[in-house]
């Protein structure tokens, strides 16, 4: 029988029930019980002879402010937009590298670039797909499970795991197949009075859980605001959306590219004669044939069906524009006879229009679920990542709902052999984790008529020096050559599928940066997988930024900064936009450059609300004052 109770009370009682060694099993992301976790980890860094092992992913921190101009920009927007969200007192540590001995954190995703430098996480990461966590965790002696919940407000015996259903639902029969062994595995849920009520696959009874800490908790929720959109990612997310099958199925993970390929498919739909004339202004022929028979350019007039296993904001204002809308159905015969086109839909009020493992994004996006009709939550079903990133279990209603599926998935370097990298960087420090994308890449082969597609910035630049993404060996890879599929950069298209070595090096230098593409065939010529007389394609010889600017100068409504909306305001867009190009163009080592920049800088007086929001308007010392010169010709060089 479930037992409300305070959080020193769930304390007192978990520590009292439970072996020495506690395994704590929390969700990733947003749906971690924080002030519960806090409590348990206090008291247990106060008692050397016990043991906790949390077992997670994705714990989510506030940004670091850092100094200087960035402290100046981010201290208010952070205050404003986190406001009293709790932060879990084991990440601080985490950062810190104040880990107590008896106490250590599993994680097998990080916040992306979060933990580098932290010795504990790096040394606890476990390298392991999304959808083995749940098995892992419970075969590592998992004893105590504690997440965040909402409740019914219509019954109040039952709640929903609301953002995080992908791994407890999945945990849910291991554990009572455990307890039925006479094992103790507790289960704990905290209600938030802010978390949207998702209803479906990830609603509970009360009595399934055996302590319910509900006091009107209304701290505030973890969001990852929008963050710009750059013309590299408008790009990307333009040529990607040429391979989005109407009728079909989307998977798309979050970002700006996620951001980008949401905008794009939002032109296409709405205006279709607009984004055609970008098509033809970018060029599209080297891809037509393949677009016309894996894609398509047309409005969608019978929608997508979401698969992801994140319900990400982009999803969300995809269904709002009427694009994703294709309803999916919970038996064969049905969705059979939805795919044919015969099924009364009138009489199916359980058609389901995405599939999601768990939620994460900006405040608006759980603002607009929780404003939602019941009846319209309901086509979004949260559900197991179990059912979400495998075939297995159901495999013949899966590939009856999964037609024509585009799994849409980030990297950050690509070999031109075709291997792609996304969780960890080449010393063997993990910047993420693997989380879904194995698995959705091998879903992308296994269904006859899917394709995996991996996104990838060409190039990039940081503190003045450009490099290529597109490189011919790296020290790890987090998708093997040999799962090779489609790789979309902002240059275009690389249909790498069944190709030989030649086919695929000659695809992906088509959509390098024109800056590196003679250095990369150099190395492919000096170990044999070039002919030494090659010679690249004139057409694509101009891969440059400059081109790129050139094309969306002229179709310029097609390029919004923050397509999906922001939490920035218009002050702080610019401001974000200047420092954004401070850090690529600088290094603070370089006094010569810097000091030539502030010198350049426009007067205090063509900015001065901006100064102000910085509290640079009256500089205190030659510090603020360099911070004020710089911030100036930032704002000078990016200015619209």
């Amino acid at each position: 029988m479930v037992q409300s109770c305070s959080i020193e009370r769930a304390v007192d009682d978990v520590l009292a029930r439970l072996p020495m060694h506690i395994h704590l099993g929390l969700p990733l992301g947003l749906g971690k019980a924080n002030r519960f976790v806090n409590a348990l980890y206090q008291r247990i860094k106060q008692l050397p002879e016990r043991q906790l092992t949390i077992y997670t992913a994705l714990s989510l921190g506030r940004p670091p402010l850092g100094d200087g101009l960035q402290r100046l920009f981010l201290e208010p927007f952070v205050e404003r937009v986190f406001g009293d969200y709790i932060e879990l007192d084991y990440l601080a540590d985490l950062h810190h590298n104040h880990m107590p001995e008896n106490i250590h954190v599993e994680q097998f995703f990080m916040q992306p670039g979060s933990l580098l430098n932290s010795p504990a996480a790096q040394q606890d990461y476990v390298s392991s797909n999304y959808s083995h966590a749940a098995r892992d965790i419970n075969a590592s002696g998992l004893n105590l499970v504690a997440q965040l919940i909402a409740r019914d407000p219509q019954d109040a015996r039952r709640v929903s795991l609301s953002c995080n259903p992908d791994i407890t639902l999945d945990l849910l029969p291991m554990i009572a197949k455990r307890r039925a062994a006479g094992e103790t595995i507790l289960m704990l849920g905290q209600v938030h009075s802010d978390l949207p009520y998702m209803p479906g696959d990830s609603e509970l009874n009360t009595d399934d859980f055996d302590y319910l800490i509900d006091d009107d908790e209304r701290t505030t929720l973890f969001s990852t605001p929008n963050m710009p959109v750059t013309l590299q990612d408008h790009f990307i997310g333009v040529h990607a959306s040429t391979l989005i099958r109407d009728g079909g199925t989307l998977q798309i993970g979050i970002g700006s590219m996620g951001d980008a390929l949401s905008a794009a498919l939002l032109a296409r739909h709405g205006d279709n004669e607009g984004y055609r004339a970008l098509l033809d202004a970018i060029d599209i022929t080297p891809w037509r044939t393949l677009i016309e028979q894996q894609g398509g350019v047309e409005p969608f007039a019978r929608g997508l069906y979401g698969c992801s296993e994140m319900f990400v904001h982009g999803l969300m204002v995809l269904a709002d524009a009427g694009i994703v809308r294709r309803k999916v159905y919970p038996d064969a015969e049905r969705q059979a006879q939805a795919n044919a086109g015969t099924l009364d839909e009138s009489l199916h009020s359980d058609g389901v229009s995405v599939h999601g493992g768990f939620i994460l994004g900006p405040q608006s996006f759980y603002q607009r679920l929780r404003e939602l009709p019941h009846s319209k939550r309901a086509e979004f079903n949260m559900t197991a990542i179990s059912y979400i990133n495998e075939l297995f279990g159901q495999e013949a209603l899966k590939r009856l709902q999964r037609r024509d599926a585009r799994f849409v998935n980030s990297a950050f370097t690509a070999t031109l052999l075709g291997a792609a990298v996304a969780d960890q960087l080449q010393d063997g420090r993990v910047l993420s984790g693997v989380g879904g994308q194995y698995n959705f890449v091998a879903q992308g082969h296994a269904l006859h008529d899917a394709r995996s597609v991996i996104i990838l910035r060409s190039w990039r630049e940081s503190g003045g020096d450009v490099s290529s993404n597109i490189v011919w060996e790296y020290g790890h890879c987090t998708i093997p050559r040999h799962l090779r599929d489609i790789v979309i950069t902002e240059y275009g298209i690389a249909d790498l599928r069944g190709k030989t070595d030649r086919t695929v090096i000659e695809a992906l230098l088509n959509i390098s940066d024109s800056r590196f593409q003679s250095e990369l065939i150099a190395q492919a010529q000096q170990i044999g997988k070039l002919p030494k007389d090659f010679c690249l394609d004139p057409r694509f010889a101009d891969n440059s930024p400059e081109r790129l600017q050139g094309i969306a100068a002229k179709h310029p409504h097609l390029f919004p900064e923050y397509p999906l909306g922001s939490d920035f305001s218009a002050q702080e867009q610019d401001l974000l936009r200047a420092l954004n190009w401070l850090k690529s163009k600088f290094k603070l080592t370089q006094i010569y450059q810097l000091g030539k920049a502030t010198l350049d800088a426009p007067s205090p007086q063509a900015f001065p609300e901006h100064l102000a929001r910085m509290q640079l308007a009256k500089p205190d010392g030659l510090r603020e004052e360099l911070y004020q010169r710089l911030l100036l010709a930032g704002l000078h060089a990016t200015k619209h």
